[in-house]
């Protein structure tokens, strides 16, 4: 026994067998999931594994079928009893069955690791002398001692008794053990290990020692303890005598996995009454049965710790076990009366299926007999073979496969010489192109413009080349032709399957077809043969019956003949309908299937060959048409550099005459109609600034073509233009134009309810062409922002219904104009004075949806309305939501949210003033009959007084804006409107 690192290590597990009074297996709580792969693994490979054969490997783990509930498990061959019967111990529940190797089969390496159950012992105890006995010397004892008792009562004397008193002894300790462990989740505080890996420790079932309750009981009794190691270690059974012991021990009854416990523990361990007269059951285990009063509070006190409730509980469950066990007894017998009831069934309805059989066989042979009947058939026949003969069934044949690819061998464009040199050249000036884009040295710029020139010149004849080549093609009506063709194929087999070309299956299909039309071509023949005999029957059959003629056939070679030509006849026309009718084979349809895939890529390849030579051809054409007037010379920014020029000059001349109005408006004797003048001016000049940045615009766009494709060099030796900085920006008009749509809507919204918008002021909005960003003035409060505010010093409940009456009216503003703040939180929402709440860092950059994705939290709840989280466009009420979140927040200061499985907090947990819960509730249950203008007239608004406590850490006074902010913003006005008109269309 080994007293290694693993001592006093403490295990949570699951009783699942028991040997004797201090002995048993169970299972470490954590192999649940174990359990239930290994069951499900080996319900699936067992049922087809090889049975086992030869010398079994006691070392080896197999697959055994369970006799109880017939589910496999993992067992190992403890001995051989027979050739044909082996004994074995299921490893993952302890307990032991004989099984016929029959039942026993290989499992694969994957199933072959350590056993989830253990042997455990109890620590420091063992069986009292006398009651060492193998389960196989008490069963033998037992049913030799009852027989003589039975037959010879005078002989029941002490010796006799006092034998089956010890093995009745055994028998109750294993009891009383599995009615402490079976099933019920220990504590095994682990002592030491035996070398064969029987874990020695002390049981705990909650407060119970189980060693402690066995000891009591009298099942077992204290052995002294030395130099660390259990001196009961002498008196450990031997493994055979353990296996016979498990032989006959109750063995677990599992059945299906799906009803049992949470550890899939084997049940059953303990049900029953155990009598003098014991009932032997199979190989697979007797369930031993004891009286009820053998568990009786009295024979099973575990003492104070455990109450006689929960004794009689297991009681009650034992005797639920056996009742079921018989009803499930009652069922097997009621199925296999059915099983056989229906077996019998089968018999009778497969005897009257072969008397109808041979009835409609019988009847049919009557019927052929019958000439009118037989002719009548034979004409309905050949009249469906007349329409199917009309119908083109060459398709079953793959003609159309084959007309197909006659098509495209005969008209297929091969490769054209011209267009092989053309990207030869094609690459070499692109290669050179690069080189000038990536040059940053002017003189160096030069020699790779020269050498590029030469190159263009090659190209450009090459281009010539080509496109008179490609002018000859009938390209478009080939490219039509391929179109047709697959989109015939396509309605007749579908999509292709995916597939390498092969001339393998071009060639398997070629042979097979001509196999199927040799046969066709026979059938059809017999078929036209045996109806033309028939024909010439009816013809010469006319002598025999016409009076009229002197002489006439033999009627007997006449009508004997009939029955072989309508025989024959039939035969033929069923054999051309099967052919013409049935369903294609499996094989005729993979070989059709094949070929129809690689007509179809040849189709598609030749249709990507015309696509390219169109695509050439459409470059090419621009090449010619824009390097016609361009060879060996640069484009002009002239055009360019004179718009530069006129713009400066309007841009000065608005310059002054701004300078000149102001001046008149600030002099005290100024003259109206000088200053409506120069305003007319004003608005002139702006007009001509704008349409001369317009035609900027567009020069730009041009030269940035230019160099994109064909001029690389362009920024090099033009870099006073600034192409570069031009080509880098990024941002469309239509972006900017619903910047600034966004931003003139809430700069509408702030300016019509002024003082009172509750809205962050928006001053001036920048959109710089060199740089795709969007740039905002505002007013600056620092440290105003509810998150700063609350961090520092929180506010009162009084100051946080003034601030968030003031975020009410910021969302009835907006609201009011249709726009959805989408995003309010901590960070957006400044509280002025501590007294004045807006709304503030609107984002016109992004749009409702983008603003609402960005999911924020304060103090851990989510910001984010039930409605948004599964996928729903934001709306005033997801505004409503996020606003009620806030002010239940700074209602609460620190406390935690509780919420429910939404997200969605409980407003009810917290002790508030009723006028503001009422509100909360509002805001957060019942938000969608909720509208801003509602919650500005809300009684807690209209009730909120108080002054506010000022900071003493920073007094800090704000004011909206002043009379050069609101000067700025006519601007922004001036602005907006202009840019409006100029971009009319913009969303």
């Amino acid at each position: 026994m080994d007293e290694d690192t693993h001592c006093n290590k403490v295990e949570d597990v699951v009783g699942s067998h028991v040997e004797d009074a201090v002995t048993f297996w169970a299972q470490n709580v954590s192999r649940n999931k174990d359990i239930m792969k290994i069951g499900c693994s080996l319900s699936e490979v067992c049922p087809h594994a090889n049975s086992v054969f030869g010398n079994l490997d006691p070392k080896k783990i197999y697959g055994g079928l369970f006799s109880e509930d017939k589910c496999w498990y993992r067992c190992k061959v403890l001995k051989t009893i027979s050739d044909d019967k082996c004994l074995v111990r299921y490893i993952d529940y302890g307990n032991t069955e004989i099984l016929n190797r029959s039942d026993i089969v290989e499992i694969p390496p994957e199933l072959q690791f350590s056993s989830i159950a253990k042997k455990y012992r109890l620590w420091g105890l063992q069986i009292p002398s006398g009651q060492e006995v193998t389960q196989f010397d008490q069963e033998q004892k037992w049913r030799k001692d009852s027989c003589i008792i039975k037959a010879h009562p005078s002989l029941g004397d002490s010796s006799k008794a006092g034998n089956l008193h010890t093995l009745q002894a055994a028998q109750q300790g294993r009891t009383f053990l599995g009615s402490l462990i079976f099933e019920k989740e220990i504590k095994m505080r682990i002592k030491a290990t035996y070398q064969d890996g029987t874990v020695i420790a002390q049981a705990e079932y909650g407060t119970v020692d189980i060693g402690e309750e066995v000891a009591k009981k009298g099942f077992a009794e204290k052995c002294r303890l030395t130099s660390g190691v259990d001196v009961c270690e002498a008196k450990k059974p031997d493994s055979s005598q353990l296996a016979l012991r498990n032989l006959k021990n109750p063995i677990p009854l599992w059945g299906r996995r799906s009803n049992q416990s949470t550890f899939s523990r084997p049940k059953g361990h303990f049900n029953g009454r155990l009598t003098l007269d014991v009932k032997y059951e199979t190989n697979a285990g007797n369930h031993v049965t004891f009286p009820k009063e053998s568990l009786a509070a009295g024979d099973f006190n575990l003492g104070s710790n455990v109450s006689l409730a929960k004794i009689k509980q297991d009681q009650k469950l034992i005797e639920e076990n056996e009742k079921l066990k018989t009803e499930k007894e009652v069922l097997l017998e009621n199925y296999k009366a059915l099983e056989l009831k229906v077996e019998q069934t089968a018999q009778e309805l497969q005897k009257e299926k072969t008397t109808t059989m041979d009835l409609t066989k019988h009847l049919e042979n009557t019927l052929k007999t019958c000439v009118g009947t037989r002719l009548k058939n034979l004409a309905a026949k050949v009249e469906l073979l007349k329409e199917i003969r009309h119908i083109n069934i060459s398709i079953r044949f793959g003609n159309d496969l084959s007309d197909a690819m006659q098509v495209l061998e005969e008209g297929s464009f091969t490769a054209l010489e011209s267009l092989n040199e053309l990207e030869k050249i094609w690459a070499e000036y692109n290669v050179a192109q690069e080189k000038i884009q990536t040059c940053h040295n002017e003189n160096e710029g030069s020699l790779l413009i020269a050498k590029r020139n030469e190159v263009q010149q090659k190209l450009f004849v090459a281009v010539d080349v080509f496109i008179l080549e490609v002018d000859e093609l009938p390209l478009d009506k080939r490219l039509k032709t391929l179109q047709d063709l697959s989109t015939s194929l396509e309605e007749v087999y579908g999509k292709a399957k995916e597939g390498t070309d092969s001339e393998e299956i071009l060639r398997k299909f070629y042979d097979w077809q001509c196999s199927k039309r040799e046969e066709f071509a026979s059938i059809r023949s017999e078929t036209e043969a045996s109806l033309q005999h028939l024909v010439a029957w009816f013809q010469s059959s006319q002598k025999v019956f016409d009076l009229s003629l002197g002489e006439s056939l033999t009627s007997e070679d006449m009508i004997d003949n009939i029955d072989e030509i309508l025989e024959k006849t039939e035969s033929c026309v069923c054999k051309e309908l099967e052919i013409s009718l049935i369903e294609q084979g499996v094989v005729d349809k993979e070989i059709i299937l094949s070929t129809y895939s690689q007509v179809l890529q040849k189709i598609h390849s030749e249709e990507r060959f015309i696509a390219t030579l169109l695509s050439k051809y459409k470059d090419s054409v621009e090449f010619k048409n824009q390097i016609i007037d361009c060879l060996n010379k640069s484009p002009s920014v002239d055009y360019l550099l004179s718009i530069k020029k006129t713009l400066k000059g309007l841009k000065a001349q608005l310059r002054w005459k701004l300078v000149e109005k102001s001046n008149l408006e600030e002099s005290d004797d100024h003259d109206g109609t000088e200053i409506e003048k120069i305003k007319q001016e004003i608005t002139q000049l702006r007009n001509s600034v704008f349409q001369e940045i317009y035609h900027e615009r567009e020069e730009y766009e041009k030269l940035n073509s230019l160099t994109q494709k064909w001029f690389p060099e362009l920024p090099l030796l033009y870099p006073e233009i600034g192409l570069l900085k031009y080509m880098g920006y990024s941002v469309d008009v239509d972006t900017e134009g619903r910047v600034i749509q966004r931003a003139a809507s809430y700069h509408r919204a702030c300016g019509d309810a002024k003082e009172e918008s509750g809205l962050l002021p928006l001053i001036f909005l920048f959109l710089c062409k060199s740089d795709p960003v969007a740039y905002l003035m505002v007013p600056y409060y620092p440290k105003a922002n509810l998150s700063s505010v609350q961090a520092s010093m929180p506010l009162t409940s009084e100051e946080a219904l003034k601030v968030m009456k003031g975020v009410a009216q910021g969302l009835h503003t907006l609201h009011s104009a249709n726009i959805i703040h989408g995003s309010l939180h901590q960070n957006n929402v400044f509280a002025l004075n501590r007294e004045q709440g807006i709304v503030g860092d609107f984002d016109f950059t992004k749009s409702e949806s983008q603003r609402a994705s960005v999911n924020m939290m304060v103090g851990g709840l989510s910001l984010t309305s039930p409605e948004l989280k599964i996928g729903k466009p934001p709306s005033p009420s997801s505004d409503l939501y996020a606003y009620g979140c806030l002010l239940l927040w700074l209602s609460v200061q620190s406390q935690e949210f509780e919420t429910n499985e939404d997200g969605v907090p409980k407003v009810d947990q917290f002790h508030l003033d009723d006028n503001v819960k009422s509100l909360l509730c509002s805001l957060i249950y019942f938000r969608s009959s909720m509208t801003a203008e509602q919650v500005l007239n809300a009684e807690c608004f209209l009730l909120s007084k108080g002054k506010s406590i000022p900071n003493p850490e920073k007094e800090i006074e704000y004011v909206q804006h002043n009379k050069e902010d609101e000067s700025k913003m006519e601007s922004l006005d001036r602005y907006i409107e202009r840019q409006e008109m100029l971009t009319p269309t913009l969303d």
